[in-house]
């Protein structure tokens, strides 16, 4: 059967994750008796944690928008800003970059909405969007309750209080927090020379993205953290670039080889690098992929 044909196949009942959100009578005493402190953001989330749960505050579209501006802005300057200095600032976000996006959000009320929200922009915003929501639905229905996926308990609404702007937030749910993210994670192997450690990472990484392609499910954000790690297990943080559209998968794979970004990690070992590049080019590709595709779903 092709590939294209086992991304249609209807999934059967007892091959789909549906245990759902562990359901509390009340929130984890941890998230209300003290501030939870801000731990990462991305284009549309905002995270903070307290010692074992996370929870997230969604950005506004208007917030949203500014950040797709301003990384827009950054990838176009990059090649004249000193040094690498623009690509880490949109590497590592931080307190400059969050006033950045402020003063571009700010701009955005005093022009029209058609001079800054126009071509690309709309395009970006659109597929940010669809992404979000195709991908949040897929990993509740496939990922919940599974190993590839941390672990998520509702509760009755509570006000906690968080470090930074706003101070506090009304939520409902809180996700298992990781000890760390991948990315993070190789850094610390990669500064005490532990390069055979970060080998066996990056296989476990594989084989986490090999048993999604066996469920019918592709991860096109394949940025490192995106990935974290609980114990020896690794999780998907944002399901966001999840698809079960065979069409986008193969779009995304034909775009060729990739570079994992380790240059920077493994500065002094660029044969490392290439190393580890080649391991993960050597699995993410069509062919491998295609011979994974929904595997466990054709089992009885």
């Amino acid at each position: 059967m092709s590939a294209a044909a086992a991304g249609s196949r209807s999934t059967p009942e007892s091959h789909v994750a549906h245990t759902g959100p562990r359901v509390l009578a009340n929130a984890p005493e941890e998230l209300t008796c003290g501030y939870l402190r801000r731990l990462g953001e991305g284009i549309g989330k905002v995270v903070y944690a307290s010692e074992h749960w996370v929870v997230r505050r969604e950005r506004s579209p208007s917030a949203v928008v500014a950040l797709i501006l301003l990384w827009r802005i950054l990838h176009t300057l990059e090649r004249v800003l000193p040094g690498a200095w623009g690509r880490k600032l949109r590497s590592r976000p931080s307190r400059r970059l969050r006033f950045l996006r402020v003063m571009v959000q700010g701009a955005m009320l005093l022009l029209p909405r058609a001079v800054w929200f126009r071509g690309h922009i709309r395009e970006m915003w659109r597929l940010y969007r669809r992404r979000d929501l195709v991908g949040g639905r897929l990993a509740q229905l496939h990922l919940t309750g599974s190993d590839l996926y941390p672990q998520t308990v509702t509760f009755p609404p509570v006000r906690v209080r968080v470090g930074g702007w706003p101070g506090w937030l009304v939520v409902s749910e809180a996700t298992e927090r990781v000890q760390t993210t991948l990315y993070d994670k190789l850094a610390e192997l990669a500064r005490a020379g532990r390069f055979t450690e970060m080998e066996t990472w990056l296989d476990r990484l594989l084989e986490a993205r090999r048993s999604g392609w066996r469920r019918g499910l592709f991860s096109m954000d394949a940025h490192l953290r995106n990935y974290g790690a609980i114990g020896n297990r690794i999780v998907l943080l944002d399901s966001g670039g999840l698809t079960r559209d065979w069409s986008q998968v193969e779009r995304c794979l034909a775009k060729g080889e990739i570079r994992l970004g380790l240059e920077t990690l493994l500065d002094g070992h660029p044969e490392i690098a290439r190393s580890l590049d080649a391991r993960w080019n050597a699995t993410v590709n069509l062919e491998v992929v295609r011979a994974n595709w929904g595997a466990d779903l054709a089992r009885p």
